[in-house]
């Protein structure tokens, strides 16, 4: 993993452009000037100590594979969420578990947080058994919790908390 370089815009583009991508992630681009601000926006997060994402790549960080990082980072509830997307070609490879876990440890022992949350459209079956594979526990569905694309849609909520959370308080 490493922050994100212009040099990724094209692949960004492909992945936040590929319609299975895009049908649970909620973000997308139609052209590589639209994807630009997805760019700056990634390498603002940190700046801004908002969230905080990185692209995912091979060992050699020239191969890029989709990105991960947290939403919703905040420092006084001790809480993020995690997000990630890969290009398709990678799926079923077990990148996301690979990567997850440092991610993980680093918003737990750098960042000190107690809990990671990650909130899944209810069809989204693939991101549900990747959370559950790096040690995500399901905690509830919230039924018609917003709109995409001109219909309702169902999230399910997912967590994994630091281990000894409740000697911390």
């Amino acid at each position: 993993m490493r922050q994100f370089h212009h040099n990724d815009l094209a692949s960004i583009f492909n992945g936040l452009s590929h319609p299975d991508v895009i049908r649970y992630y909620g973000v997308s681009y139609s052209n590589l000037e639209e994807t630009l601000n997805q760019l700056t926006w990634f390498n603002d997060l940190q700046k801004n100590e908002t969230d905080i994402w990185w692209a995912i790549c091979d060992k050699g960080n020239y191969k890029f594979y989709g990105a991960i990082g947290f939403n919703d980072l905040s420092k006084i509830d001790k809480k993020a969420e995690i997000g990630f997307w890969l290009l398709p070609e990678y799926w079923g490879k077990g990148i996301v578990k690979e990567v997850a876990d440092p991610v993980c440890s680093y918003a737990f022992e750098k960042l000190d947080l107690i809990k990671i949350e990650a909130m899944v459209e209810t069809e989204n079956e693939n991101s549900k058994k990747v959370l559950k594979k790096i040690g995500f526990d399901y905690q509830k569905t919230m039924k018609n919790y917003e709109i995409k694309y001109d219909r309702f849609i169902s999230l399910e909520i997912y967590a994994k908390l630091k281990t000894n959370v409740n000697d911390m308080i």
